[in-house]
């Protein structure tokens, strides 16, 4: 029985499913957006998170870590100039996953997993300090207005 072990195997063993996460999580940072299907889009989202969090540090270590992953300059190089300064205030959920239907031939549910766009940061952001910037008027009790009254 497999309790309490994390993770899934997706139907490889370790060292190909090791590289088909590495491979797919330099593609999704240089894509920013890619097609899979659900079980490994999941997988993809907890290592991608990391690899953003590790960007967002900026500091030779964390750039150390990343490489020791992604093995392409190009990208490693994208995620700390561009994607990781993107999601400064963002304290995680770097990446969306959004159901598309199932693949012609075995039936697989696919998923599309992408970044979440700065500008949507933003809006979601502004929409939240507008409601909390709205005053709520209180209708005055009738006892308050009796005593008031001489």
């Amino acid at each position: 029985m497999r309790h309490l072990k994390e993770g899934r195997k997706l139907k490889r063993t370790s060292s190909h499913r090791k590289a088909l996460l590495r491979n797919m999580i330099a593609s999704l940072l240089e894509f920013e957006k890619i097609e899979t299907t659900d079980a490994k889009a999941k997988e993809l989202r907890k290592v991608t998170d990391k690899m953003i969090t590790w960007g967002k540090r900026g500091d030779l270590h964390a750039r150390r870590q990343v490489l020791k992953i992604i093995n392409n300059k190009k990208v490693v190089q994208k995620l700390f100039s561009d994607i990781a300064p993107r999601y400064r205030e963002r304290r995680g959920g770097y990446t969306r996953i959004t159901k598309v239907g199932r693949r012609k031939g075995d039936n697989a549910p696919l998923s599309i997993i992408e970044l979440i766009p700065q500008e949507e940061e933003k809006s979601k952001t502004r929409e939240a300090k507008e409601t909390k910037a709205k005053p709520v008027k209180r209708k005055p009790d009738k006892k308050q207005e009796k005593s008031s009254s001489p």
